[in-house]
């Protein structure tokens, strides 16, 4: 089977069917640069979509990391960047393997399809010039025997009639003997042209037009070889990415049975757990003895038949349910508006309205509720004595429940303890640096390190003094020491000092990380402290100082717990100004405070007013 014998009539379809062979090759060759397009995009959009959903360092989504589910995520995350991966090296071996190669084999391509053209179309044209040349010798020999034949009618003629001379028959012999002899020569050379052509023309057929259709066939089919094996190329790059992005799978799959929803419970529970006891039961209050009215050791607060803060407790004696906080600042704590606070009146005197402006109204709740309510809400406020100083928490963290304390504090050992690994690892080093320049003094001076090795040395006795603190408030919180009077003097003198600024301000501020307190916990602490010490503090702390005056601009009825109600144009003292919630802390005597809404006061800010009465005073006169 062969195009020189089969298609030896058919050289322009040939040159149609090779021009649309190198047409489906650059087909195909677009198709695989799209494809390594595509691959690309998806590679990029895999690898934008994992770095979107990567935990951010240093945030508090990096925290949320330590969970067995969210790690497994976090692996997930990594494997799919990883499988971007392979798609990028889908991308490059096949613009490597297939684009690049079949684009420099086009291009080969078109240059042999040319050549072959051209050699058939220059046999065509030497055969038609042939033919041409046996066309027009036949044309010849065509012409001269039809003149000899004239020339011997015409001497036949002359020669038959008796009234021609004997000169002009014999012109006209000669003339055809002449004509005669043209034709023979013409005939001679027709058949020499007739030869040739014939010779050339199966020399054309048979020979030239075969070795060019073959050299066309073979330089066709190896199109379609290469086609073909560029293909096969385009499925074996898939398929050697295969394996890897198996085991990409297989690892998520791995991370997905890591899930350990058991274990996620129990570091919830080393997350949040504070340590402390749930609060006991309430006591009955027989009101109806002819007695006082007193707080148990174990209720929250006294009824309360209005927004007015309670009375001081005079007696040091009475038990205290939570622990270093005054009772009338934790129902201070607990009567805090909840709400936004109502809008001035339109008008602008509050008599040009029936009612008058209120606070928010709302049910009186039961004590139980707002128990609830503190017990679910956090304070914003862990120490008041932290409030004045206007500092940060505590360096015992004290003011966390005591089992977050306990890893806080184990943290900062281990951390303390590493550094001080690091340093001392730096002092080796060096230390054998100076043996080296003592050995070989050429090599540095030795008397170059002593001032480095003595601030090592330094760093490592603080750093020493540093864990040796912590770990003492450590085994604190863990009862493994007594309380801190009690504490052996091993502590330098300035570790000495922190430790009795911490017991007295406000350094056992146990807190939950819901804000609630509980009896418990109170008991347990005055066991390692004495309670009288801390009872003193806080019932001789003096009252918040004032920060400046106001004056009420409308009256103000403060039905809500925490509120207080004012009237038009009274002065009182501002105590704490207003924290972005719409509410300002007055105080109308030394029994009487709470909030009103700011925009119902014109507020006077004077940070030299302490007086409790002069201010007030001058302004009225």
């Amino acid at each position: 089977m062969s195009w020189g014998t089969e298609l030896w009539d058919q050289f322009d379809n040939l040159e149609k069917h090779t021009q649309w062979g190198i047409d489906v090759l650059e087909k195909y060759i677009k198709f695989v640069k799209e494809r390594t397009e595509i691959e690309l995009s998806y590679a990029k959009q895999l690898r934008n979509l994992s770095k979107k959903y990567q935990p951010k360092k240093n945030s508090k989504e990096e925290e949320e990391y330590r969970y067995t589910s969210t790690r497994a995520f976090l692996a997930t995350l990594n494997e799919m960047n990883d499988y971007a991966g392979q798609h990028e090296v889908i991308s490059e071996n096949m613009t490597s393997l297939i684009t690049v190669e079949l684009t420099r084999y086009v291009q080969e391509l078109k240059q042999e399809r040319k050549s072959h053209f051209h050699d058939g179309r220059k046999a065509q044209q030497h055969i038609e010039t042939c033919w041409k040349q046996l066309e027009a010798s036949k044309r010849r020999f065509e012409r001269d025997c039809k003149e000899a034949d004239r020339a011997q009618q015409y001497f036949e003629k002359m020669d038959a009639d008796i009234n021609v001379t004997k000169a002009d028959v014999e012109k006209a012999r000669q003339q055809a003997q002449l004509r005669h002899q043209m034709a023979e020569d013409s005939k001679a050379e027709y058949s020499s042209t007739l030869q040739k052509f014939n010779s050339e023309q199966h020399e054309h057929y048979y020979t030239h037009i075969p070795n060019i259709f073959q050299k066309i066939q073979e330089m066709e089919e190896r199109r379609i070889v290469r086609i073909g094996e560029s293909m096969k190329t385009f499925a074996e790059v898939d398929r050697q990415v295969i394996p890897i992005i198996g085991k990409c799978l297989d690892e998520i799959t791995k991370a997905a049975e890591s899930v350990d929803h058991k274990n996620d419970s129990q570091m919830v529970i080393e997350a949040f757990k504070s340590g402390f006891e749930p609060p006991g039961d309430v006591d009955f209050e027989d009101f109806t003895q002819p007695m006082k009215r007193t707080v148990s050791e174990s209720s929250l607060s006294n009824s309360r038949g209005d927004g007015k803060s309670e009375p001081k407790f005079g007696s040091k004696s009475k038990g205290k349910l939570w622990p270093f906080i005054k009772k009338n600042k934790l129902m201070s704590l607990l009567t805090s508006p909840h709400q936004p606070p109502p809008p001035p009146p339109a008008s602008a005197s509050p008599s040009a309205v029936p009612n008058g402006p209120q606070s928010p109204k709302q049910q009186k709740e039961p004590l139980s509720h707002r128990f609830n309510e503190f017990m679910t809400s956090k304070p914003k406020i862990h120490c008041f004595r932290s409030l004045k100083r206007g500092g940060a928490g505590p360096e015992d963290f004290s003011n966390l429940p005591p089992e977050q304390r306990r890893k806080k504090l184990q943290q900062k050992v281990d951390e303390l303890n590493r550094d001080i690994q690091k340093e001392m690892d730096s002092r080796d080093a060096l230390t054998k640096m100076k043996d080296v320049y003592i050995k070989n003094p050429q090599m540095g001076d030795a008397a170059s390190v002593d001032h480095r090795l003595a601030e090592l040395g330094q760093n490592i006795e603080k750093l020493r003094l540093e864990v040796q603190k912590f770990e003492g408030w450590l085994a604190e919180v863990e009862g493994r020491l007594p309380a801190r009077s009690e504490q052996p003097r091993r502590q330098s003198g300035v570790y000495e000092a922190q430790n009795a600024s911490g017991v007295n301000s406000c350094a056992q501020d146990r807190e939950s990380p819901d804000g609630s307190y509980t009896e418990e916990q109170s008991q347990e602490t005055e066991m390692k402290v004495p309670a009288t010490d801390f009872d003193d503090e806080f019932d001789d702390e003096e009252p918040l100082p004032t920060i400046g005056t106001c004056k009420a601009l409308y009256t103000f009825e403060g039905q809500n717990e925490g509120t207080i109600s004012v009237a038009e144009g009274e002065m009182l003292y501002v105590i704490e100004e207003d924290k972005g919630d719409g509410w300002t802390r007055i105080r109308r005597n030394e029994d009487e405070e709470g909030y009103v809404p700011t925009s119902y006061v014109e507020v006077y800010l004077d940070k030299n007013a302490k007086d409790v009465h002069k201010p007030l005073q001058k302004i009225s006169e």
